[in-house]
């Protein structure tokens, strides 16, 4: 069925707006193209689009709609959820406390290199000695020794409460040495988040909206995610399910707020952007000190060589909330944002005083990044890459081997494989030391996997001969996985879960009771 697209086709009013002779073509005449042949061959309803250039903002638009059921356009202060984008808001919140050394009462001083248990006497890592040393650098720039989403399914939409992620972290078997090697660690953020109301007495997202979003007449942002479904102008999520585009709820991550739970619009996030590129100064007014900026640019790990798809970039390292690295002779200062049905990035350079966004409301594609990519070539004076073409064919030949390896072990629950035990021998109370509790249960004659901190989803079991289960999460974002049961003398001793490498890349391995 051929889908109708409703486009914000012209220039939307902005009292900075500026075209100069300087402006690439490709911004001036291919770029409202590029965007709306994105929408159709990316299968993404809403999409919303800003480049500053010198101070000015040169392009503000938005494209496309915010939900395909009532087919509202998108416009410059549709909010998405920014997801990841999050965390250099938590980062520079606490950079600028650390360049007022005290706190708000001015009692006690507060330092990025104070150790997380000065602020947070209960906070453990299995590795005793790491969280003892461990400091308010090292949960802002991933060092702790966590693997890269290691712990997130026990956190992600799930009903735990932020001191509760914390102790979370007690229970997980860091896969690095503390300090070592660079894991992006979604919940050493809501340590470092955690950490505000200590030294303010302000909630982190009470902090949020004083020091930052109200100064920066960041007027329709939220800072938590649970206010998002009430908003009058947002987007609505969507994924990819079967091959299609779906509608899905909307992500409830307040458990996690300080790395991922605000959203924004990019008329909204520009004034954030017009500051970062004037050294902590909007509308000629010093909102953030330029030593807190500073701070969260000083490199503190390293994520790889900085290999680029085209052109030269030399390294990638991760700063407090920032991810930095070299391209094409120029300093990179960026980060992306996922969360259910939203990807967004954000991206800093700021010897050209170039700064780009680039929102979409669905989680299954690559067009936010490779758009960025595209801008900066075009004001870096490179060639035309065509990146959403480059990307678009990577991701389908990926989705066409999902598909294959997806359609065998269909075929194969199509065949009624009889499992090694009874069904009934397979339920009962499993426990995972990181997650908790969990039980599978024989309801309308199927198996289903119900965990603790997800009680609003479930994942359906289906035979594939011997102990071997396909798993089904009614949530598409946990996807489907197979799960083998461990039986030792005609007993199940054990299930290994696997959730989508989106949530978490390591498997949970729950021991039954």
């Amino acid at each position: 069925m051929r889908k109708i697209f409703f486009i914000a086709s012209l220039f939307l009013y902005h009292p900075l707006f500026s075209q100069t002779e300087t402006t690439p073509s490709f911004i001036t005449d291919s770029l409202n193209i590029y965007v709306k042949r994105a929408l159709t061959d990316w299968q993404i309803p809403g999409i919303a689009v800003c480049i500053i250039k010198d101070g000015k903002v040169v392009v503000m638009k938005g494209y496309g709609v915010k939900d395909w059921d009532s087919k509202e356009p998108v416009d410059e202060n549709t909010l998405f959820m920014i997801g990841s984008n999050t965390k250099a808001f938590t980062a520079t919140a606490l950079a600028m406390l650390d360049a007022e050394k005290s706190s708000e009462n001015g009692k006690e001083k507060f330092s990025l290199d104070d150790k997380v248990t000065k602020w947070i006497p209960q906070f453990k890592l299995d590795n005793k000695a790491a969280g003892e040393q461990a400091i308010i650098r090292d949960m802002l720039c991933h060092r702790i020794g966590f693997e890269t989403f290691q712990g997130d399914f026990t956190y992600w939409t799930s009903n735990l409460t932020r001191n509760e992620v914390i102790e979370k972290m007690s229970h997980i078997k860091a896969v690095y040495p503390f300090r070592t090697t660079y894991g992006y660690t979604n919940a050493a953020f809501v340590v470092a988040g955690q950490i505000i109301p200590k030294v303010t007495g302000m909630e982190w997202e009470d902090f949020l909206k004083q020091k930052i979003f109200d100064p920066l007449e960041m007027k329709n942002t939220l800072a938590l995610s649970k206010d998002f479904p009430n908003a009058p102008n947002k987007c609505f999520p969507y994924t990819m399910k079967d091959g299609k585009i779906d509608k899905i709820p909307f992500c409830l991550i307040d458990n996690l707020a300080p790395a991922g739970s605000i959203s924004s619009s990019v008329n909204d996030m520009s004034h954030w952007v017009l500051m970062q590129l004037d050294n902590g100064k909007y509308n000629g007014k010093q909102i953030i000190s330029p030593s807190a900026i500073a701070q969260t640019r000083l490199p503190h790990s390293i994520m790889g060589n900085g290999g680029a798809l085209f052109n030269e970039g030399h390294f990638a390292l991760y700063g407090l909330g920032w991810r930095l690295q070299e391209y094409c002779g120029r300093k990179i200062i960026s980060h992306t944002g996922g969360v259910n049905g939203f990807v967004t990035s954000v991206t800093l350079i700021p010897e050209d005083k170039l700064g780009i966004l680039v929102f979409t409301n669905t989680d299954q594609n690559s067009f936010y990044e490779a758009l960025k990519w595209e801008i900066m070539d075009a004001y870096f004076d490179k060639p035309y890459r065509n990146y959403s073409s480059i990307y678009l064919k990577a991701g389908k030949v990926q989705s066409a081997a999902a598909e294959k390896k997806d359609k065998i072990i269909r075929d194969s629950v199509a065949m009624i494989l009889k499992p090694e035990l009874p069904l009934k021998d397979y339920t009962g109370n499993y426990f995972s030391d990181v997650y908790g509790n969990m039980k599978v249960v024989l309801e309308n004659g199927e198996l289903r996997m119900r965990f603790s901190h997800h009680p609003n989803m479930y994942a359906k079991l289906e035979p594939l001969g011997g102990s071997r289960f396909y798993a089904v999460f009614t949530d598409p974002e946990f996807s489907k996985a197979i799960f083998p049961f461990h039986v030792e003398n005609g007993k199940v001793k054990s299930v290994t879960v696997k959730v989508a490498d989106f949530v978490e890349y390591n498997p949970y391995e729950f021991y039954k009771k």
